[in-house]
């Protein structure tokens, strides 16, 4: 798809980035998904949600597919931390996807939020960004808005 630039006030406006947003293969939620969808689209991005339930395999070759400029793991069922660590090791091992943001959030552990340790772990791993339940979503904001647009690319 062709994108051009579309004068607005006398300024060019910068497209939005290509997000992929989902559970993993443990998490059946998706009011989470929804919420962050809505949250992105309002920023201007364009959002695939993958919904519940995303079996490793399918989260690595959808995101091959689409090429996302960011990768958004959302859990709320408690498991997010192991469930994440087994992840982001799958998309790191993928040449393609190797370099591309990967942020996790939402309830990561179930002794409750705001772990150091997991944090640095998670980190460790190869996440780019972990905002566990508590969070406030500026913060979100502030993290997907320091993201460079869709490859410098013009809307």
């Amino acid at each position: 798809m062709e994108q051009h630039a579309v004068e607005q006030h006398g300024k060019a406006q910068r497209a939005g980035l290509t997000v992929v947003v989902t559970t993993m293969a443990s998490d059946s939620h998706t009011w989470n998904l929804v919420f962050l969808q809505l949250l992105l689209e309002e920023l201007g991005h364009r959002v695939t949600n993958l919904g519940a339930c995303v079996p490793d395999g399918l989260l690595v070759a959808e995101c091959r597919r689409t090429a996302p400029d960011l990768i958004v793991l959302s859990s709320v069922n408690g498991h997010g931390f192991q469930d994440g660590l087994r992840v982001i090791a799958a998309l790191r091992a993928c040449p393609e996807l190797a370099g591309t943001p990967t942020v996790i959030g939402g309830k990561l552990g179930i002794a409750g939020s705001g772990d150091p340790a997991r944090r640095r772990a998670l980190l460790a791993a190869g996440f780019d960004g972990v905002f566990e339940e508590g969070v406030s979503v500026p913060e979100f904001r502030s993290f997907v808005d320091s993201l460079p647009a869709a490859s410098g690319a013009l809307l």
